[in-house]
């Protein structure tokens, strides 16, 4: 017979090969990686934050040794003991023995085995725990939250930093005793300690004390888990979707049930112990098969049959306890707690005129025309300059304060695209050294468009009056006017991969583009320096371009700018926190600045509803922008921290919003000095920060539940409310949220807040009306106006519906489809009229030509009383108004700022033709008597009948506007 053999030998050459490979193999697979790992640090570096990135790094290492150590070494300790005790004879099993091959495998690489098996078990567990470096810094700088869970009354602190740790060492613990159980086993059949053959087998007395405590310390850990569970339980799942939590099977049936199985493992785990001096493996068997049958009986059997005969068939009695903590814990953790939100009882029937309420009269003036989810091919269009210049697909709106008069506009900046570039652009050199930039910042008035005089639309009108700053052009207003519109750092311009540029010339003469007939050199402290060549090879190696290398326009002075994209910079310098989809330039004391709001988020909040970020974000806006939505599950959440990120040099800066949140406060203490105080905020960056619309938009699906204070209520969803699909699109998506000027009711000033209106659960009435403060004064104060449930006002589609149906409409529409795509904006609602609704909605035009770009066309406006349902529909809000509430038509007038104010001196001759306003000032009173008024209406009105019954849309739009100003006028008689 042949005896057993190791494995074939390797000559020196193959042995050298080998080695080769290996080390090239682990180049390939770390050197990318250690690459990433420098060229973040130098990035750290330039934005002032590598205190993050060591501080990280140093967590994942220490967590990576650790957890390595504790898994490998408890390998190694299940190996080497199973090893030492091994038997001294081991009887052969027979000429066929499969294991004597690999036993003497095994004895002939000893140390090989013994080192390189536990080291690898250990390495790979620590890359894997290394990812948790977020639940050690919880842990080690988490503080108290000031509420107890009503359960165990533990502070919510244990809940967010406490549990999630605990948690984490229980896992890894299991993992080390589970492997290093199976590591035992193993080597005790290889080296004879367990044989399988014969009819029982046979276990040595060495293995099985051996296997008898690594399984007893199993079972103890199971113990400890079964105990850390009942705190789990207080943020379960068993209830969804009627509300997360604990509810009465939980607390009744499971709590107990996972007391008595920790106390049966305990058990189990002393029969394992036992079985150490008393040899016999029947008890522990018995044991465990015990604990296995009790898991199943009490922990599953048991709490299913009170579910099913206990708690279904009195369903809202059982549960209403722990419904009621659910609304208190959901309250809480959302940020929608009574002292934050205002119920206020609305009508929804019209009790007076709006141009009686001077409240009113702020809302209709400042309503805004411009839908800024629709308006960037006109942006484009008009204000692109040149072709590698683009704007985002969705606009923003922001307030400024203009002439003592607060005003919304639609804002953007115009950025570098570099996907734009065409021909010789995309060359290396043009598109990372020269094409580098943008340059300005645009804004629009956001209730005014250009019209001509004497006319009610034409080809030039319909258009937004434009403040531009830029290079070459700079507003009237100071408030617009940036110092240096040079952007280098946006959303557009960060649109590819690579998205770096190169900037500093290598010699004196400037290479970047500026404008036509100049060039430019950067000058800002943004951008990693790699004049010198270990950078140069670094950022080649990273890119992939050998043009870094080799190419002459870098120089010693050269800085490469990357993670441009504002968003993505917040979330590196800020890797705990939860940035909003949406990012808006502002005009901060002469600076461009990129604000971004973030969040701080729990998972794990007690009693707290837990749902998806992406799914209660998303609505009809996403399909077209193209928007990020946040992949998180969240019980929790805050918006702590605004980050502004400066357009021209990149810098970064956190600023602590909310002084309250302990979130934040850990995260402060984990990252000092990372977050400013809030004393660091400057008047004029807190007059721009807005109420984030996907906070907005979680807290109104909180809100459409959790207005809900009976716990009987909440459980038969009959009070629930829900968000109404957009009318203006065919999906079926939520509306989004607007931002509009409303007139505060006591003071009648202009308030910039975020809307919304919510109506009935699976129905189209309007239920309620939701808004939130922006300014800073009332920043983050919520107003709910909450309509009865036995009157009947129409809701955002019904709305739509009762404007697009109407006879005048929709021949109008249909000729407008005949040689135009038309595009409904945003559908706004206003709460006027001491408790009435007023549906304003823009219409848009676009020819069917490649080049056509968006034009407002018309403006919609519906309300209903008592009267019935009213339909505006005109050329502009002022004529749609007065259809509506004749004489209000006046009040939509534009209340400061005139288009002559907003255009800049030295304007091109194009830019100093720009029509009036599209929102006309009342003529002065006609010098005839009131015969004289009220025939040019009766004239007027015949011209319209006439212009109706031709088809003629232009026509018809001339005698609107010749009956506005005849209406007008009469209003303007002496009484």
């Amino acid at each position: 017979m042949r005896p057993p053999t190791g494995l074939p030998s390797l000559s020196k050459r193959s042995r050298v090969l080998l080695v080769l490979a290996l080390v090239a193999a682990v180049l390939l697979l770390i050197g990318p990686r250690l690459i990433d790992a420098y060229v973040s640090w130098l990035w750290f570096g330039e934005v002032g934050f590598r205190g993050v990135f060591t501080k990280v790094l140093l967590t994942r290492l220490v967590l990576f040794l650790v957890v390595g150590l504790v898994v490998g070494g408890a390998v190694f300790a299940g190996m080497l003991m199973a090893y030492r005790s091994r038997p001294v004879f081991v009887p052969a099993a027979g000429p066929n023995d499969p294991i004597a091959r690999y036993r003497t495998t095994v004895m002939g690489r000893l140390k090989l085995f013994g080192i390189v098996v536990p080291v690898v078990i250990g390495a790979l567990a620590g890359l894997v725990a290394q990812s948790s470096w977020v639940a050690v810094q919880m842990f080690l700088h988490g503080g108290d939250f000031g509420i107890d869970d009503p359960q165990f009354h533990l502070d919510v602190g244990f809940y967010a930093f406490d549990l999630p740790f605990f948690r984490l060492v229980l896992n890894w613990l299991f993992v080390a005793v589970v492997i290093a159980f199976l590591a035992n086993l193993v080597t005790h059949y290889v080296f004879g300690g367990l044989r399988l053959s014969g009819h029982e087998g046979a276990l040595t007395g060495a293995a099985r004390i051996q296997l008898c405590v690594l399984a007893g310390t199993f079972i103890l850990l199971k113990a400890a888990a079964y105990w850390l569970d009942r705190y789990s339980l207080l943020s379960s799942g068993r209830k969804e979707p009627t509300f997360t939590g604990a509810g009465y099977t939980d607390i009744n049936a499971v709590l107990p049930a996972k007391l008595i199985l920790m106390a049966i493992a305990v058990i189990c785990a002393l029969a394992f112990f036992a079985a150490i001096f008393l040899r016999d493996m029947r008890i522990p068997a018995l044991a465990t098969a015990l604990l296995v049958l009790s898991s199943v009986l009490i922990g599953a059997v048991y709490p299913m049959l009170v579910e099913q005969f206990s708690v279904k068939p009195n369903a809202a009695q059982k549960e209403s306890p722990y419904i009621e903590r659910n609304i208190q814990a959901t309250r809480q953790a959302y940020g929608i707690t009574d002292d934050q939100v205002e119920y206020v009882d609305y009508s929804g029937v019209a009790k007076k005129q709006p141009q009686d309420l001077p409240a009113d009269v702020t809302t209709i003036a400042n309503t805004r025309l411009l839908d800024p989810n629709i308006l960037s091919p006109t942006f484009t269009a008009q204000k692109q300059l040149k072709n590698f210049y683009a704007f985002p697909p969705s606009l923003n709106v922001d307030r400024y304060n203009v002439n003592g008069q607060l005003r919304d506009f639609v804002v953007a900046a115009r950025e570098l695209s570099p996907s734009n570039l065409q021909g010789n652009q995309t060359d290396w050199i043009n598109r990372h050294t020269v094409y580098t930039h943008g340059n300005g910042f645009v804004a629009a008035p956001a209730n005014q468009v250009t019209a001509v005089e004497g006319e009610s639309q034409n080809a030039t009108g319909g258009y937004p009056i434009y403040s531009v700053s830029d290079l070459k052009t700079q507003p009237a207003d100071p408030v617009l006017k940036v110092d240096n519109p040079r952007i280098y750092f946006g959303e557009v311009i960060a649109k590819t991969d690579a998205d770096y540029a190169i900037v500093g010339a290598a010699g004196a003469t400037p290479r970047e583009y500026d404008t036509d007939d100049s060039k430019y050199t950067y000058s800002g402290k943004g951008g990693v320096p790699i004049g010198n060549w270990f950078n140069r090879v670094a950022f080649a190696a990273k890119y992939a371009e050998r043009n870094i290398l080799f190419s002459g326009a870098i120089g010693s002075d050269s800085k490469i700018i990357y993670n441009r994209d504002p968003r993505d910079r917040v979330g590196e310098v800020a890797p705990w926190l939860t940035t909003d989809g949406t990012v808006y330039p502002a005009v901060v004391d002469g600076k461009m600045q990129w604000i971004v709001d973030a969040y701080t988020t729990l998972d794990s909040y007690p009693y707290a509803q837990r749902s998806s970020l992406e799914g209660l974000v998303a609505d009809s806006v996403d399909a077209n922008t193209g928007r990020l939505l946040p992949k998180k599950e969240v019980s929790y959440i805050r918006n702590s921290v605004k980050a502004t990120v400066d357009a021209y040099d990149g810098t970064v800066t956190l600023y602590q919003v909310d002084e309250k949140d302990p979130v934040l406060k850990a995260w402060m203490g984990v990252f000092p000095g990372t977050v400013q105080p809030q004393s660091a905020i400057t008047p004029d960056l807190r007059a721009h920060f807005r109420y984030p619309e996907d906070l907005f938009k979680v807290q109104r699906e909180m809100l459409a539940k959790y207005h809900v204070d009976d716990p009987k209520e909440f459980f038969t969803n009959n009070a629930f409310w829900s968000v109404p699909t957009d009318p203006t699109v065919e999906t079926d998506k939520a509306q989004p949220p607007y931002y509009v000027l409303l007139g505060n009711q006591d003071t009648a000033k202009p308030e910039f807040r975020l809307t919304s209106p919510m109506v009935g659960y699976n129905r189209e009435l309007l239920s309620a009306y939701i808004s939130v403060a922006a300014d800073p004064q009332n920043y983050g104060k919520f107003t709910v106006l909450q309509l009865p449930t036995d009157t009947q006002t129409q809701g955002p589609q019904q709305a739509q519906s009762s404007m697009t149906s109407n006879s005048r409409v929709a021949s109008s529409l249909t000729l407008l489809k005949q040689s135009n795509r038309v595009q409904y904006g945003n559908l706004l609602t206003l709460p006027i009229s001491d408790g009435g609704i007023l549906y304003v909605e823009p219409l848009y035009t676009q020819r069917n030509s490649a080049n056509a770009f968006p034009q407002l066309t018309s403006v919609l406006v519906s309300f209903s009383d008592t009267n019935g349902i009213r339909v505006g529909y005109a050329p502009t809000l002022s004529e749609a108004l007065s259809q509506v509430f004749p004489g209000a038509g006046a009040l939509a007038t534009a209340p400061s700022a005139t288009p002559s104010e907003l255009q800049p001196p030295g304007q091109s001759e194009q830019q100093a033709q720009a029509p009036a306003p599209a929102v006309p000032v009342a003529p002065p009173a006609p010098s005839g008597d009131v015969n004289k008024a009220l025939a040019e209406i009766d004239a007027s009105l015949a011209a319209l009948k006439s212009a109706q019954q031709s088809g003629d849309f232009n026509a018809y739009g001339a005698a609107l506007d010749r009956l506005q100003k005849a209406v007008t006028a009469y209003q303007g008689l002496p009484k």
